[in-house]
């Protein structure tokens, strides 16, 4: 019982409770600890001869360096347009009631996912081995036209090829996993109002499937920035390919590799970011209020609030 300013008892109303506050001591135990690592990781960073500044400063504005971004960037795109297009194509033909289509996307997967992409690299830009000339004609009869396979399949086409139809192989298990993840009963509801099975899969279980397809597509977009770095194999030069040719005229490895890895830091994060915006563009209609964006989240915490925790749909904010 709470007791009064003149020392009574008031009746009927329950005695105050004294909330103390939960300690947590292994939390600043593990803040000083980051600190300290992180204070380390300056000092070596700024102190260490080896690193060379003003070479990282240097290649970050070298012409090779910057053609090689752009070929980078191409090369990520259109790989990844390649791969989702394929993919899409390959999920609906494993959901397929048919079993040769079926059995033919089932093959593809488990070619091109069983063979290391830089086998496939290395294939596409020796095709010219196997076939010197590729053609047009009837099969097993004459043909109408043929041209050189290298002329055809230069080395650019050859590592678009190598990363897209790669990529098109594991697209289709995220797609399929993002087609089988909706309801049934919206499949029969569709078809139910006479929809057709194409417009049923474009119009409604595409839609809904994203939210699962997103999050996963977003990693094999980040990925494949970086896998690209593999077509210094066949002579391609993009970003990191540039830098080994800088590093091996120049000999300056560790800055040359501080100042492509800065490149390829900052080209991933603007992709995590473009991510998070569709998948939060993706979870409307799916949570009942959109997860915060970062500069809500950065609002809140200069406000002095605690931001409300995002649901497990929303996939988190950008990292």
């Amino acid at each position: 019982m709470n007791k009064t300013d003149q020392g009574s008892v008031t009746p009927g109303r329950p005695e105050a409770i004294k909330a103390v506050p939960v300690r947590h001591p292994g939390r600043w135990v593990g803040v000083a600890v980051i600190a300290v690592l992180v204070a380390m990781l300056v000092h070596a960073l700024l102190t260490n001869q080896a690193i060379k500044w003003d070479v990282v400063g240097n290649t970050l504005t070298d012409p090779t360096i910057v053609h090689g971004i752009w070929v980078t960037l191409e090369l990520t795109a259109l790989s990844m347009l390649m791969g989702v297009v394929g993919g899409v194509l390959l999920a609906i033909m494993r959901l397929s009631g048919n079993p040769v289509l079926s059995g033919a996307a089932w093959v593809y997967i488990w070619v091109f996912r069983g063979t290391p992409v830089l086998v496939q690299l290395v294939f596409w830009n020796s095709i010219g081995a196997l076939w010197p000339k590729l053609s047009l004609g009837i099969p097993f009869g004459p043909s109408f036209w043929s041209e050189s396979s290298n002329t055809l399949i230069p080395v650019f086409t050859a590592a678009l090829l190598g990363l897209g139809l790669n990529e098109a192989a594991y697209m289709a298990e995220i797609v399929r996993s993002g087609i089988q993840s909706v309801d049934e009963g919206q499949t029969e509801a569709a078809h139910a109002l006479g929809m057709s099975k194409a417009a049923t899969m474009r119009r409604i279980v595409l839609p809904q499937a994203m939210r699962v397809i997103i999050p996963p597509t977003g990693n094999e977009t980040i990925s494949m920035l970086k896998t690209s770095s593999l077509v210094q194999v066949i002579a391609l030069v993009e970003l990191f390919t540039a830098g080994h040719d800088i590093y091996a005229r120049t000999f300056q490895t560790i800055p040359v590799l501080i100042a492509v890895s800065m490149y390829y830091l900052l080209m991933t994060s603007i992709l995590t970011v473009g991510q998070y915006y569709i998948e939060r563009h993706y979870a409307r209609g799916a949570n009942r209020a959109l997860p915060p964006t970062p500069v809500d989240r950065l609002r809140t915490l200069l406000a002095g609030r605690t931001p409300a925790k995002p649901s497990p749909q929303d996939g988190g904010t950008p990292s």
